[in-house]
């Protein structure tokens, strides 16, 4: 969300994770000390959030199993917009030998 957010109004801010995620402001601060001791986020008081580039790359194949898992969902006749939320929690947990095989499916159609 950090990325999309940089992406759309070129800036990711807290409150705006948190309105996004409808979480707390404190749930959102608590995750990116996590990140930032990952080494994924930089944060300074009062300003954006910035992505690293070990966060940009993380983001960016985060984005890319969000895609994939959408687009083979859609390819099984889930509508758009229940693919797309699906695929917000399965990205997560799907291993990549099935993202392998969800590719081979979607090049065969």
């Amino acid at each position: 969300m950090i990325a999309d957010l940089i992406a759309k109004n070129g800036e990711a801010r807290l409150v705006d994770l948190a309105r996004g995620l409808g979480v707390t402001h404190v749930t959102v601060g608590q995750t990116l000390r996590r990140l930032q001791t990952r080494g994924l986020v930089t944060t300074q008081p009062y300003r954006s959030i910035f992505l690293t580039s070990a966060g940009r790359s993380l983001a960016e194949e985060s984005r890319e199993r969000h895609d994939l898992v959408a687009r083979f969902l859609i390819a099984l006749g889930v509508p758009v917009s229940v693919a797309e939320s699906d695929a917000e929690g399965m990205e997560h947990h799907v291993s990549p030998e099935t993202l392998a095989a969800f590719e081979k499916y979607l090049r065969k159609g």
